[in-house]
C-alpha cells in the first residue's frame, strides 16, 4: 500500500565505540548495537486468491563450521507484496569479524512454525559491515533463489542504537476519525514512525486494531525511547491513522507529528492531536480535519540493565555438573570425550572453560560446587547422580576454574563411567540453594556438559518448572556427535516447558551444541570464544527477566563484598 511505504536512511557510523582496557563489567559489551529494518517490494505472488503474506527470517553463520543458524522473524504481514516490517533486528556489531547475513522470505500459509511447510519467496546475503558502511547505511539488493524467476528487491537499513534506557507506557485515544466503511464505521489502528537525518522516516510501532469504531481507544503500550526517537527528544514522530481492510489495501485516514518531549508532558490540551489528510485539505476548503487522537497517559520508565544489579552487588553463583556415563567412551582411549590429551583440552574441557572463566569474574570468592552425574564411585561401586568432583559432598567447591578443572581431571581417573543420564538431581540441587535466596543478592547458573540422550526427561521438565520461579538459569552443552533432540525440548525457545499441565514462569533454559563452535583451523581460543558468547547470551535477560518481575532494584554499588551461601547438605542419590 503506497501510502505506507517508507525508505529509511539510518545514522552513520563514524563514532563507533572504541575498545579500551579490559574490565569485567563491559568486556561483554560489543563495540555497538545496530538495529536492522527490513522492507521488501515486487515479492512474487505466491497465493491464488489474494496476494502473498510475508515473513521475513534472518539467519547468521557459526563462527565455527560456517553453518546458517536461525537469528530471528520479523511478524507476518497479510496480504501485500511490499511489505514494510515492523519488528527489528538488533544485533551486536564488531568491527574485527566478518558478520555474514542471510535473509529469507517465506509466503506464510498456515500457524506451522516449521518454514519448509511455507511458499519460498527468495533470499539475499550481505555482510553487516557492508550494510554499515553503505552510503546512509541502507542496502538494496535483488532477492535470489528461485531459477528463472524475478524475486523482487529487499531493501536493509541499519541504525546504530543510541544509549537510551527509557521506555515509555503510552496509550491514546481517537475521537471522530472518518468513516471508510461503506457497512460500517472504521477499524483504526495507529502507525508510529521516527524520523532519520536524511528527512526519511522508519516504521517503529503499530497498534492493534479496534473494529467497527470512530471513537477508538486502543491499549498500552511499552516502547523503548530509543526505538520511538532513537533518544532524540526533539526528533520528529509522525503518526497515521488507518482504517484496516481484510484485503491489506488499509485506508488512510490522516497524520499527525510529536516529538518525546511533547509526549512526556502526558495528559493536556498539548497532546490533542488534530489527524490531517493532507489530499483533502488541499481539494477542500471547508476541510477542517478527520477527527482527533489525544493521549490518555504517559508513564516513563528509566530501564536498567543486568550490569545496574553486577555494580549493586548481586553475585552469580556458577555451578557445573559433567556427565560421566559409558557413552562417553573409555577415558583411557583417545577416541573417548574425556581423553586426557597432552596436546590439547577435551570438548567438556574447553567448555568449562569457555563459560567459567567469563562467570567467575561476577562471583567474589571465586568458590564453584563442581558436580558430576552417572558414574560408580569408589570405594564400592555405589552409582551416583550427583557427586562431588573433589571428592568431599559436605563441601563440594572448588577454588577458581582451574580448581574445578583440576578436580575434573581427578575424577576421571577414580571413578567409573556408568549411567543412566539423570538430569534432574544436579538441577534439583542448586535449586535447593536458590530457593533460599530471594532478595535479589545472588543469581545462581548451572552448566551441565553432556554427550547425549537424557533418562530422566519427565522428572528433568519437573524439575526445571519448579526451577523457573527461583533465581538461577541452566545452560546445557551437547558434546560428541549426538541427537540433542530432547536438549533443544528443553531449551523452550519455540515452546514452553511443561509438566503435568504446569508450565515454566520463564524461559531459563539455554541450550548449544558444542560441535557448531569448533574451529577448523584448531583455534580453541576462538571456539571458545564464541560458545562463551552464544551460551551466556540470554542470561541477561533471564536474570532481568526474574528481577523484574519481582520488583528487586538493583541496590547502590557496595564498598565491598561479603555474600556468603549458606549450608545445604548435599544429598548423594544412590
Amino acid at each position: 500500500m503506497s501510502d505506507m511505504r517508507r525508505s529509511s536512511t539510518m545514522n552513520s557510523f563514524m563514532n563507533m565505540a572504541s575498545i579500551g582496557e579490559f574490565d569485567p563489567l563491559t568486556a561483554a559489551i560489543p563495540a555497538t548495537k545496530v538495529e536492522i529494518t527490513v522492507s521488501c517490494r515486487n515479492l512474487l505472488d505466491r497465493d491464488t486468491f489474494s496476494k502473498s503474506d510475508p515473513i521475513c527470517v534472518l539467519y547468521t553463520q557459526t563462527i565455527g563450521n560456517r553453518e546458517w543458524r536461525e537469528f530471528g522473524r520479523t511478524e507476518v504481514i497479510d496480504n501485500t507484496l511490499n511489505p514494510d516490517f515492523v519488528r527489528k533486528f538488533i544485533l551486536d556489531y564488531f568491527f574485527e569479524e566478518r558478520q555474514n547475513l542471510r535473509f529469507d522470505l517465506y509466503d506464510l500459509d498456515s500457524k506451522s512454525e516449521n518454514l519448509s511447510k511455507h511458499d519460498f519467496l527468495g533470499q539475499a546475503f550481505c555482510t553487516l559491515g557492508e550494510m554499515v558502511g553503505s552510503l546512509g547505511s541502507r542496502l538494496e539488493r535483488p532477492l535470489i533463489g528461485i531459477p528463472g524467476k524475478n524475486c523482487g528487491t529487499i531493501v536493509v537499513t541499519a541504525e546504530e542504537l543510541g544509549n537510551c534506557r527509557e521506555s515509555v507506557l503510552l496509550q491514546f485515544c481517537g475521537n471522530k476519525l472518518d468513516k471508510k466503511d461503506f457497512f460500517g464505521k472504521s477499524d483504526p489502528f495507529l502507525v508510529f514512525y521516527r524520523s532519520n537525518v536524511d528527512g526519511s522516516f522508519t516504521i517503529s510501532h503499530k497498534t492493534e486494531v479496534v473494529k467497527n469504531t470512530l471513537d477508538p481507544v486502543w491499549q498500552a503500550f511499552k516502547i523503548p525511547v530509543r526505538v520511538l526517537c532513537n533518544g532524540d527528544y526533539d526528533r520528529e514522530i509522525k503518526i497515521e491513522v488507518y482504517d484496516w481492510d481484510r484485503d491489506g489495501g488499509h485506508d488512510y485516514i490522516g497524520e499527525f507529528s510529536t516529538s518525546y518531549r511533547e509526549l512526556s508532558k502526558g495528559q493536556s490540551q498539548f497532546n490533542v492531536y488534530e489527524v490531517v489528510n493532507p489530499r483533502k485539505k488541499k481539494k477542500k476548503k471547508k476541510y477542517k480535519n478527520s477527527g482527533t487522537v489525544t493521549l490518555l497517559s504517559c508513564l516513563i520508565d528509566i530501564e536498567v540493565t543486568f550490569l545496574d544489579y553486577i555494580k549493586g552487588g548481586t553475585q552469580i553463583n556458577f555451578t557445573v555438573a559433567i556427565d560421566f556415563t559409558a557413552s562417553n567412551g573409555n577415558p583411557s582411549q583417545p577416541t573417548s570425550l574425556h581423553y586426557l590429551s597432552p596436546y590439547h583440552q577435551n570438548a567438556y574441557a574447553m567448555a568449562l572453560r569457555a563459560v567459567g572463566e567469563i562467570i567467575q569474574d561476577y562471583d567474589s570468592d571465586k568458590m564453584f560446587p563442581a558436580l558430576g552425574f552417572g558414574a560408580k564411585l569408589p570405594p564400592d561401586g555405589r552409582i551416583s547422580h550427583e557427586f562431588a568432583l573433589n571428592g568431599n559432598p559436605e563441601n563440594p567447591y572448588c577454588t577458581g576454574i582451574e580448581g574445578v578443572m583440576e578436580a575434573y581431571y581427578q575424577s576421571l581417573k577414580s571413578v567409573r563411567l556408568y549411567g543412566p543420564t539423570f538430569f534432574s538431581p544436579v538441577i534439583n540441587h542448586v535449586a535447593r540453594y536458590a530457593s533460599l535466596v530471594r532478595d535479589g543478592s545472588e543469581y545462581f547458573i548451572l552448566l551441565i556438559i553432556s554427550d547425549g540422550v537424557i533418562s530422566d526427561m519427565a522428572q528433568t521438565k519437573e524439575s526445571i518448572v519448579n526451577a523457573s520461579c527461583l533465581p538461577m538459569s541452566i545452560i546445557i552443552v551437547g558434546v560428541g556427535p549426538a541427537e540433542f533432540d530432547e536438549m533443544i525440548e528443553l531449551d523452550g525457545d519455540e515452546e514452553r516447558i511443561s509438566s503435568r499441565g504446569r508450565f515454566a514462569e520463564r524461559d531459563i533454559v539455554q541450550f548449544v551444541p558444542f560441535r557448531d563452535y569448533i574451529d577448523p583451523r584448531g583455534n580453541h581460543i576462538l571456539s571458545m570464544a564464541r560458545l562463551a558468547k552464544d551460551v551466556l547470551a540470554e542470561i541477561p535477560d533471564q536474570f532481568l527477566h526474574y528481577m523484574r518481575t519481582r520488583g528487586i532494584k538493583p541496590q547502590s554499588p557496595p564498598h565491598s563484598y561479603t555474600s556468603k551461601l549458606p549450608t545445604v547438605p548435599m544429598q548423594t542419590q544412590i
